[in-house]
């Protein structure tokens, strides 16, 4: 149903994703019923025990504007109490997350557009691809580690292994370079997370995983991050909304070069 919700609302979750959510943090979604009928959701995500994430926050369009909102967001809250709290907010909302003592970190984008694997040119030849399940699971979580507040192992075997997701990932005599996955939504088809320790293994992976889609593709990344952004507009992408990161606490201290594409908006 949160799944559904967000779709109406344009935010073009993917088919598989609540399998990949649940296996997080199954109590981590709320729902707001009036008269035995759901009206409202948002999901308050235990990704460690000193780090959760908000998303999912609807409330049906009718009932806007009643409270409701307030009480769903309160209990939310009070869930995380003791975590830092990340979310990915639309930017008109800005003002009213820092009313609840939320702070501005960085602005995100999504891009979206055709698939254009070819513009991104041809990898070189020190790079190896190959599906992410080829690698050890360790070494992708410790990439993944490096641009997400703490080690999610038990969401990053789930999307990597999502139904109809593609993973792949990069690597050269050093080791794991990059990480990525494509999966298909509700229009067209996502990218994220890439994770990469430099935009030629970024692009590398990125180039492969256009290669499995067909019409439109879609990535969300942070505006913060220069060689993300040029990435996607080589591969003919253009910004279709953004989003406010913003944090309840100290934010956390990442590793932001290495993030090329962010896994959601919901989750973080």
């Amino acid at each position: 149903m949160m799944g559904e919700w967000a779709a109406e609302e344009g935010w073009n979750p993917g088919l598989a994703d609540a399998a990949a959510y649940f296996a997080t943090d199954p109590q981590g979604f709320l729902i707001a019923e009036l008269a035995d009928v759901p009206i409202g959701c948002i999901s308050a995500v235990k990704h460690g025990p000193g780090f959760g994430f908000i998303g999912f926050y609807i409330i049906r369009s009718a009932l806007r504007g009643q409270g409701f909102g307030m009480a769903l967001w309160k209990e939310a809250i009070a869930r995380l109490d003791g975590c830092v709290i990340g979310l990915d907010g639309v930017v008109a909302q800005q003002a009213n997350y820092a009313k609840s003592g939320f702070s501005l970190a960085w602005k995100n984008a999504r891009f979206c557009g055709d698939a254009q694997p070819q513009a991104l040119g041809a990898r070189t030849p020190d790079l190896e691809l190959s599906l992410a399940s080829e690698m050890l699971f360790d070494e992708l979580l410790e990439l993944d580690a490096t641009a997400f507040p703490v080690r999610r192992a038990a969401f990053l075997r789930a999307w990597l292994e999502a139904e109809g997701a593609v993973s792949l990932a990069c690597r050269d005599e050093t080791g794991l370079r990059a990480f990525g996955t494509i999966r298909p939504a509700h229009a067209g088809w996502r990218i994220g997370p890439l994770i990469a320790k430099d935009g030629q293994a970024a692009r590398a992976v990125f180039s492969a995983l256009l290669g499995h889609a067909d019409g439109q593709v879609s990535i969300d990344l942070s505006l913060s991050h220069g060689d993300a952004v040029a990435m996607a507009e080589e591969a003919g992408m253009r910004i279709v909304f953004e989003t406010a990161r913003m944090y309840l606490g100290a934010p956390p201290t990442l590793a932001l070069e290495h993030q090329y594409g962010i896994a959601s908006f919901e989750l973080g």
